[in-house]
């Protein structure tokens, strides 16, 4: 890869100095390292920005590191946080962790790659250690983030493990002594922590680099509380889906900061006055070619095409067994799982987003007379047929 576009491709900034590190980089082979906490057990399109660039840096012979937050984790990063994170278990956190390497592995060479738990360094630490690595910091730099003074300002609180997270996180860069950190810019507070670190433990200097972050398919913050997430394990069809329904400002963002297309494309493609429909559809095939095969790719745009331009039905939805007879939509629409609840079927009903066998229904008080092979539908994505 071109050494200019591993620095600037979905790269917001470089701390100190961008042209000081692109130096180093060309005259020694540096140790650098992402790390992610399992908060969740799912990797979504989101983290793949920074997992790519780690993947590029191995690639140039780079010792990249992925650092698993199993000890971080349960302190719990107040990034961007309005109030404390719950705290997780240990039997969560290993249930979070199970699939990752395989997620991670889609994007990662793990031949390449190394993966380390900072658990395994983290929760050995003795008071005297936390101790001495609290003395390099001082508790009003602790106090200075963003979030922090907003929540001061509200009068809520402000928890001592949050102000610890940062230092939990920058001693990551002290263990491993490595030249470089990646991440998200909202770990920036984070990893200028770990640089201070650096200089005042090891002596030595530590590069930030601080990579754009995508919003999600709402045009919010990409998280998994929002549900507007695109998951690498997501099937092709939903992933086709949810990219054909994001708005179409962020097109190129997506191009940018998630796919391997080269720059130079993105750019005349940008300057072409292509349908943004069709740009979208070119984005959706390029990222399910990623994480699945160009012929799920191809399967999807036809299935996409005959649900949404054909009004055709879909040929896999689910089938749903029912005994009843007869029900009222609501409790239908949830027993099919096209609703989560009867506040949220209501809210289909009422929007005129549900059809019963290609009929409109408007009344959610109506009475269903339930049949085998009936197909329930909401909106242009949601699907089920009864058994």
């Amino acid at each position: 890869m071109n050494i200019e576009e591993l620095l600037t491709r979905s790269v917001d900034k470089i701390i100190p100095d961008k042209t000081q590190f692109a130096s180093l980089i060309k005259n020694k082979k540096i140790r650098l390292y992402l790390g992610i906490d399992p908060t969740g057990g799912k990797l979504h399109l989101g983290h793949t920005i920074n997992l790519l660039k780690l993947q590029e840096f191995s690639e140039l012979g780079h010792e990249a590191i992925l650092v698993i937050g199993t000890g971080t984790v349960i302190v719990g990063d107040p990034s961007q946080r309005k109030e404390a994170r719950k705290k997780i278990s240990k039997e969560e956190i290993k249930n979070n962790i199970k699939t990752w390497k395989k997620q991670a592995g889609k994007i990662l060479d793990f031949k390449k790659v190394k993966i380390r738990k900072n658990g395994d360094w983290l929760l050995k630490l003795k008071f005297e250690d936390i101790a001495n690595i609290a003395s390099n910091i001082s508790a009003v730099q602790l106090f200075q983030r963003d979030n922090f003074q907003e929540r001061i300002s509200r009068q809520n609180t402000v928890f001592y493990n949050e102000t610890m997270y940062p230092l939990m996180q920058g001693y990551d860069s002290v263990y491993l002594d490595v030249d470089l950190e990646i991440g998200g810019t909202d770990q920036l507070f984070n990893m200028l922590i770990g640089r201070d670190l650096q200089k005042k433990i090891n002596n030595r200097e530590k590069y930030v680099m601080a990579c754009r972050m995508i919003l999600g398919t709402d045009g919010k913050q990409m998280s998994k509380t929002s549900g507007n997430c695109i998951w690498i394990e997501d099937s092709p069809k939903e992933m086709f889906g949810k990219i054909m329904s994001m708005p179409d400002e962020y097109i190129f963002d997506y191009f940018e900061a998630v796919t391997r297309i080269p720059m130079k494309e993105i750019g005349q493609m940008k300057n072409s006055n292509e349908n943004p429909r069709n740009l979208k559809v070119k984005l959706a095939k390029e990222i399910i070619k990623m994480y699945h095969s160009e012929k799920e790719a191809e399967k999807a745009e036809k299935e996409f095409e005959a649900v949404f331009k054909n009004n055709e039905i879909p040929s896999d939805i689910p089938e749903i067994q029912i005994s009843e007879s007869r029900l009222n939509i609501l409790n239908l629409l949830v027993l099919t799982n096209i609703a989560s609840s009867k506040t949220e079927a209501q809210r289909l009903v009422e929007q005129g987003a549900v059809k019963i066998n290609g009929e409109l229904k408007k009344d959610w008080k109506e009475e269903i007379y339930v049949s085998s092979g009936m197909v329930i539908q909401a909106g242009k994505r949601k699907f089920a047929r009864i058994k």
